[in-house]
């Protein structure tokens, strides 16, 4: 998918975080669209209104308000026509006991949020860089966790 256009879809309250991730994704070229959602009814109402254009891959914040990312999570894996999106956890905090039950529930990757932006735009790219491996495994639990 390297080459191929996408659109990514960032879940997350935070303001400030949103305009970093926007402004890293404008630097990558390989990005057609970014959908920028800040609560979880909010993702959710999207995806289920929007089957013809999807993203290509989620990146949702754990912490938001109305509807908690985990609470997200679950739902899109138990969706028949959402589930096969991937779906990279992005949150400030990183407790690799709840990083393990993502795992589990079927998040492709976890990131904890960069503080540099230089770094956002290096696990932007990695992201994006790791589409192109999917296929219909999930990776090993050693590689979930994505380091800036």
């Amino acid at each position: 998918m390297e080459k191929q256009k996408l659109h990514l879809l960032l879940a997350d309250d935070d303001m400030d975080d949103c305009d970093f991730f926007k402004e890293a994704t404008d630097e990558i070229p390989h990005i057609l669209k970014l959908t920028i959602l800040n609560d979880g009814v909010s993702l959710m109402d999207f995806l289920l209104k929007e089957h013809t254009h999807l993203p290509n891959l989620i990146f949702l914040d754990l912490n938001m308000p109305k509807k908690s990312g985990i609470e997200c999570l679950k739902d899109i894996k138990a969706n028949h026509a959402l589930k096969h999106i991937p779906i990279i956890i992005y949150s400030t905090s990183l407790d690799k006991t709840v990083a393990l039950h993502l795992y589990h529930m079927g998040a492709l990757h976890y990131i904890q949020k960069p503080v540099e932006f230089t770094n956002i735009k290096k696990v932007i790219k990695k992201a994006i860089g790791l589409l192109s491996n999917i296929n219909s495994e999930q990776s090993s639990k050693e590689h979930f966790i994505i380091q800036s």
